[in-house]
């Protein structure tokens, strides 16, 4: 387990004390106002198999995207024909967002909330007019843990699961 995620579960068991930004360092909406997800994140186990890395939110084509969190722009270009922006986040957290124009450069500091590009139409399979892809991992690319970031929004409540069950 990550050092951060350990941090986090043992401060909700009340074994370790929580840091003051903590709370403020939850996630927000990319897209305003809050979209409907059009396609769940699906976890490939193993990390390697097939799955969907993200969610899928619906949205119209040329709205502003927004940082999730605050952190500092590690990409902003095309990447598998597609273009992306990536932040890497205090924590070692990273989000990415596709397909989006972007308007920052990678080095960039943003913050929560700051518009870091925007939505073009094309997404593959997307049931709307245009959807942003939001993913979420821990790590480098090549060794990544990929997380649902619905579960990194503020709004979500944290809930601990039972070992063994």
């Amino acid at each position: 387990m990550r050092c951060a995620a350990a941090a986090l579960l043992l401060s909700v068991m009340g074994l370790w004390p929580l840091p003051a930004h903590a709370e403020s360092s939850r996630m927000q909406w990319p897209v305003s106002p809050r979209p409907a997800v059009t396609r769940q994140f699906d976890a490939p186990s193993p990390n390697w198999n097939r799955g969907h890395r993200g969610v899928d939110l619906a949205a119209a084509p040329q709205e502003s995207i927004y940082a999730a969190g605050p952190g500092t722009v590690v990409f902003a270009g095309m990447l598998a024909g597609r273009p992306v922006v990536s932040v890497a986040h205090p924590g070692g957290l990273r989000t990415s967002y596709e397909p989006v124009q972007a308007a920052v450069r990678p080095g960039q500091t943003v913050t929560a909330g700051q518009v870091i590009g925007t939505l073009l139409a094309g997404h593959p399979g997307c049931p709307a007019a245009a959807c942003l892809h939001w993913g979420a991992m821990w790590g480098a690319a090549a060794r990544a843990d990929y997380v649902d970031p619905l579960g990194l929004l503020a709004e979500t409540p944290i809930r601990l699961k039972p070992l063994g069950g």
